[in-house]
């Protein structure tokens, strides 16, 4: 019995199928950990939102950026981006039942017994596992509830771009959610820079990536997450696992598995 984590998968189900046949994966008794981006800008995001759901309790998922997205032009808070690929989704006979399975997925993943935390871009510096998880709540519970649609309408954009416990209100709600599903760079004191999407090295010298902000209050969590393609998977950085390997950018589509952290990976196309 094994647990794999997948980095972003973002509608690429071929390269998916691939890889679960490389590791061997057995329903029966395997459990698959996915860092969200399961849709958007590959082929097959219908096939993938399909077959994720359909694995039922073999399963975790996070909620990433391109998910909410998803979610948001389902709601009519956001008129679609030229480039999306969700189109068949929203169009689908059980796309309401995929889309309220999806606005049930959390924004955090913790299991204690064997040691990870997950998020789709990581854990703000600031905030320790209990802060995170009490945050992440707060967004769970609006996006689970009737004021989901709200939700999605202030849901963009990127102010504020640092943490304060006194932000109230939807400026509250939408640092949270940047912070755990759009984070890449930071300043050291924590400050969001949502611009910056390269390489670790090709960034001002006053950025740095959130995983080495000095005095990070979650250092002590082994974290995996996706979002950065840029990263090709390295961090240099202990306890972090960056599994977002660019699959719908022609590269890798990889999996981590948990007991030992040995990878596993196979081309976007052969």
């Amino acid at each position: 019995m094994s647990t794999y984590a997948i980095g972003d998968i973002q509608g690429c189900f071929d390269p998916l199928e691939r890889l679960l046949a490389l590791i061997e994966f057995d329903p029966d008794k395997d459990s698959l950990w996915f860092t969200g981006d399961l849709v958007n800008r590959g082929p097959k995001s219908l096939a993938t939102l399909r077959f994720i759901k359909n694995l039922g309790e073999r399963h975790h998922t996070v909620l990433g950026n391109h998910d909410l997205h998803l979610l948001a032009v389902a709601h009519g808070a956001h008129p679609g981006s030229d480039d999306d690929s969700i189109a068949e989704i929203l169009a689908a006979p059980d796309r309401d039942e995929l889309l309220n399975w999806l606005r049930q997925q959390p924004l955090l993943h913790h299991d204690a017994t064997l040691g990870y935390t997950m998020a789709h871009a990581g854990i703000a510096p600031a905030w320790d596992l209990e802060k995170a998880q009490a945050l992440a709540k707060e967004v769970e519970n609006v996006l689970q509830s009737d004021e989901a649609s709200q939700f999605f309408h202030h849901m963009y954009g990127n102010r504020p771009d640092f943490w304060q416990d006194d932000l109230q209100g939807w400026e509250r709600l939408r640092c949270i959610t940047n912070y755990f599903t759009r984070m890449r760079f930071c300043y050291e004191d924590g400050r969001l820079d949502l611009r910056n999407k390269g390489t670790i090295d090709s960034h001002a010298g006053n950025l740095v990536p959130w995983f080495r902000v000095k005095n990070r209050a979650n250092a002590d969590l082994d974290i995996i997450f996706g979002h950065w393609a840029a990263l090709a998977g390295i961090t240099h950085t202990p306890n972090t696992f960056a599994l977002d390997t660019g699959c719908v950018w022609g590269y890798c589509l990889t999996a981590m598995r948990l007991e030992d952290q040995k990878r596993f990976q196979v081309l976007s196309s052969n």
